[in-house]
């Protein structure tokens, strides 16, 4: 009887407080949980299948994976008293990075702690039909879609499409997978050989305080090395996925890319010659759980380093941009790809295209998926403006000349500068 009142009072903590708590209590109860017969005798089948479901709605989303942690979970409490917290706890608490204890320093420093929660307005974002743009459609109906997206490239670098060409069945099944592999311990992620070494990355190592700090994990990963099949077993249900996705999301970004050029004056071919399948990058991003929503971003403000962005995420939300000088959240919306320009884009249109600041809001009971797609050029690539009417606003500029003035940046100042570094001196 006790140790079913004990229980109830652990339902509250895993529902109101957090996993730590739940675990702390636990602890408490282990002296009653002296057997493996005071076990069979005291916590019921029943008991546990109520445990396992709020445990596993905090661990786990996917359903193999869920009826493994079943089993791992009910060999846990079948463990003797001194094991079974500690069994408990690797299977909570193991799979998010330790942002904690990495980042002691920057969550002792109380001074510098700030409200980064402002209440922002949530809208939907330009929404592009990308079927206007078939051969079957009437040239003006085409026209005009491309007209729609190079005005939401310039007043909003942001947009959404639909009828993409990108199934339901092949989006879930990236999340699946994604959710598989972020669930891993943590020290299997770190070393983990599906992909190139160093694909893994978490935290912000050059963080000098708590507003530059990222709550988030990502696989970041290179296509040529993909393409190269990467170290390790690469050939898994995981790749093929994320091989299907990705050829798909490069064909819109290359369609995309073009329009945009066309809508500049230049039936350019320049993006399907230096933007290979080789060298773009797909990133999968998690976004713990964060007991501090106040004061941590998921990812903090920044622009990206590429020509576009193709983001899939899932429906918790916290994407936020910067639209006429005030931040804006935007509404996720289950059928859309969202599309954002990037620096590179802004450069090479001398500012007729516009690369805006975004960022991920973190959220304290809910984790958020997403994958993005980063068309980039080769490393030698030169960008310089194709826009002649008006002069230009920035040098020219290889594409490894700006990542590497832009990591430079981030060491010295803990965040990117990005294009301003690139304007020519008159301006």
């Amino acid at each position: 009887m006790f140790l079913q009142i004990s229980c109830v009072s652990f339902f509250d903590l895993f529902d109101f407080q957090n996993t730590s708590a739940a675990i702390k209590y636990l602890s408490l109860l282990s002296p009653f949980w002296t057997t493996k017969k005071t076990h069979a005798h005291t916590l019921s089948l029943s008991l546990s299948s109520q445990l396992w479901a709020i445990f596993s709605s905090r661990i786990d989303t996917d359903t193999n994976s869920s009826e493994m942690g079943y089993q791992a979970f009910n060999r846990a409490l079948m463990d003797d008293s001194d094991n079974f917290v500690s069994s408990f706890k690797q299977l909570s608490m193991d799979s998010d990075p330790p942002f904690r204890q990495t980042y002691k320093t920057l969550f002792e420093d109380t001074k510098a702690i700030e409200n980064l929660v402002i209440a922002v307005e949530e809208c939907e974002l330009p929404l592009i039909d990308l079927n206007r743009l078939s051969h079957r459609e009437p040239a003006e109906k085409r026209e005009s879609c491309k007209a729609e997206i190079a005005r939401a490239s310039q007043e909003w670098g942001f947009f959404q499409v639909i009828n993409h060409g990108i199934s339901r069945d092949l989006l879930e099944k990236m999340r699946q997978e994604q959710v598989k592999i972020f669930k891993q311990p943590f020290h299997n992620k770190t070393k983990e050989d599906k992909f190139p070494a160093g694909s893994y990355r978490w935290g912000t190592p050059t963080a000098t305080c708590l507003r530059q700090l990222s709550w988030s994990e990502a696989f970041h990963i290179p296509m040529a090395d993909f393409h190269a099949g990467g170290s390790g077993s690469f050939n898994t249900t995981l790749s093929s996925t994320m091989e299907q996705f990705a050829t798909t999301v490069a064909g819109i970004a290359q369609k995309l890319a073009e329009i945009l050029a066309e809508k500049l004056g230049h039936k350019s071919t320049f993006f399907r010659e230096n933007c290979l399948p080789s060298t773009c990058y797909l990133r999968m991003n998690r976004y713990p759980p964060c007991p501090i929503p106040v004061e941590v971003f998921g990812l903090m403000p920044h622009t990206d380093s590429d020509f576009l962005t193709i983001l899939h995420q899932d429906q918790v939300g916290g994407l936020q941009l910067v639209k006429d000088g005030k931040w804006i959240a935007v509404k996720p919306n289950p059928e859309a790809l969202i599309i954002n320009v990037g620096d590179l884009f802004q450069a090479w249109s001398n500012d007729v295209y516009k690369s805006v600041q975004h960022r991920v809001m973190t959220n304290p009971s809910v984790e958020r998926f997403s994958t993005a797609y980063f068309l980039c050029p080769s490393y030698d690539t030169v960008i310089h403006q194709n826009c002649t009417t008006k002069p230009s606003l920035y040098r020219k500029f290889s594409f490894i000349e700006f990542r590497q003035q832009v990591q430079e940046d981030v060491q010295k100042f803990g965040h990117k500068v990005g294009l301003p570094r690139f304007l020519l001196r008159s301006h």
